[in-house]
């Protein structure tokens, strides 16, 4: 082993270990610091003894990324004399250019023409950073790593990167989508819905989001009148919005969204029938087919955001508003990411070829096309099985939780209001007494529980304390504990409240 700095330039060139496998992590310090400059061209690298030493990892680990480095092109192997950096490693460099006064940068406010920055009436559901960390994150639409399957979605991965499936998924797709992936969710998925369609009504999105997105380009424009459930879907309302849509909020009840006097005069209708967000109620057959005569009567297009269609682990879940529509007036979206895992943003929508065809044009013009890799991949993660045996666990484990929770809410907080779920992964949560929302929040998050507050479902001022509690990602041991430290804010806050 050399002195003491050049020990000490190694270790600060090589990586704190971050749960990723050693060879990756070495290999990543060794290109960032070659392609960086901090390496120079020509330069001698420890042996493989004594890098082993430097990084405290096994030698064949560093034999083996030195191997690859010189298979990449990276490092230069001269017998007996070592590993060098290679003359072929390219830094990213530009040519200089002579300097030159700046001018004023443009005014970007005045510039910008969205109509984003101009609506002071949009509201975010924002979640502080760091809240995964939190010992109690009662959070909605994330998911239990502990739940995910792992092994099996890796497997799928690996099938997808088979030559003649990457073949099939890697040239640019013009706008089509996975025709594997489109199969399995008329074979496999809308099944389970009770909808029946063929390949050229189902186009494939970013995400549910993404494809009421493409609804508003689609249908929207100012003055166009859109019904809403309030409280509803803030995310659904701020895009249609945007696009200069009269928001007309429409009330909710323990049947759903409800069916009055003021729906007549909307174009279109938003609504969530499976599990009513944020309320979590299902709608009932009856409103069902009271929405659909309704729209029917009037002329009137339903958007049908059946954004966790699969989660239902009471009673027998009721059919999608599609599968009973008769006169081809409902448009369905739907995802298959709450239940994978959010970040893999796969969504879709079901509507006539027309309707679908004008909205790929839009897609294509936005991202062109959804990437084939990750539609691969899940349509074999169907086909065999996983997502079955996936939608079994979650519900189980949703279960469990929502007993819990139910449970821990009647003993602690048995004067707050909700519906006991029957599907779904929060509770919708009115809290007693007179409690500043805000302030409790504040408390809650320096206790490292995170709730999710109502003010943004509601499109005008919310008048009553009400929040939701989400199951979905939180450890079922956490659940009753998390519960009586919430009871213990809400009843110091409510005394405040009430002096």
């Amino acid at each position: 082993m050399r002195g003491g700095e050049y020990e000490l330039m190694w270790r600060q060139l090589l990586p704190a270990r971050d749960g990723s496998p050693l060879q990756v992590q070495l290999r990543t310090a060794l290109v960032n610091a070659m392609l960086d400059g901090r390496l120079p061209i020509g330069l001698r690298l420890p042996s493989g003894r004594e890098l082993a030493q430097l990084a405290r990892v096994s030698r064949n680990t560093v034999v083996l990324v030195y191997e690859r480095l010189v298979a990449d092109g990276y490092l230069e192997a001269r017998p007996r004399a070592g590993y060098f950096v290679s003359n072929g490693v390219e830094r990213a460099a530009v040519r200089s250019v002579p300097s030159y006064d700046a001018p004023d940068p443009p005014d970007w406010a005045a510039r910008m023409q969205t109509s984003v920055a101009a609506h002071r009436a949009l509201r975010w559901l924002d979640r502080p950073d760091g809240w995964r960390r939190f010992r109690y994150p009662f959070v909605f639409g994330q998911f239990d790593p502990k739940l995910f399957p792992l092994a099996d979605w890796r497997e799928c991965n690996r099938q997808a990167l088979e030559v003649a499936a990457v073949e099939a998924w890697g040239h640019d797709g013009e706008g089509h989508d996975s025709p594997i992936l489109i199969d399995q969710l008329i074979r496999r998925v809308l099944p389970r819905r009770g909808i029946a369609v063929t390949p050229d009504q189902i186009l494939l999105t970013l995400g549910t989001q993404h494809g009421l997105y493409l609804l508003a380009e689609l249908f929207a424009a100012p003055g166009t009148r859109l019904g809403i459930e309030d409280p509803g879907y803030m995310d659904a309302r701020n895009i249609f919005m945007r696009r200069g849509a009269d928001i007309s909020p429409q009330p909710v009840d323990a049947h759903g969204l409800c069916v009055t006097d003021t729906l007549a005069s909307c174009d279109y209708l938003y609504c969530t029938p499976s599990h009513q967000c944020p309320t979590g109620v299902t709608m009932s057959t009856d409103r069902r087919v009271a929405l659909l005569a309704h729209a029917a009567r009037h002329d009137q297009v339903i958007f049908e955001d059946d954004y966790d269609p699969e989660t239902q682990y009471v009673g027998q879940p009721l059919p999608a508003l599609k599968a009973i529509d008769k006169s081809g007036r409902v448009i369905y979206l739907s995802s298959l990411s709450k239940m994978l895992a959010p970040g893999l943003r796969m969504g879709y929508v079901v509507a006539p070829a027309e309707v679908i065809a004008k909205l790929r044009v839009l897609r294509r013009l936005m991202i062109r096309q959804a990437p084939g890799n990750n539609q691969h991949a899940a349509a074999l993660f169907i086909q065999q099985g996983y997502y079955d045996r996936l939608l079994h666990q979650t519900r189980e484990a949703l279960a469990a939780r929502a007993a819990v929770l139910t449970d821990a809410l009647a003993k602690h907080l048995p004067e707050a209001a909700y519906g006991v779920p029957h599907g779904g992964s929060s509770v919708w949560l009115r809290l007693p007494g007179r409690i500043d929302t805000l302030a409790l929040r504040a408390a809650a998050i320096a206790q490292g529980l995170w709730f999710d507050p109502g003010e943004p479902f509601f499109h005008e001022a919310m008048t009553e304390p009400w929040i939701r509690v989400g199951f979905s990602s939180i450890p079922l041991e956490r659940i009753a504990p998390g519960i009586e430290v919430l009871a213990r804010l809400v009843n110091a806050h409510a005394r405040r409240g009430a002096r």
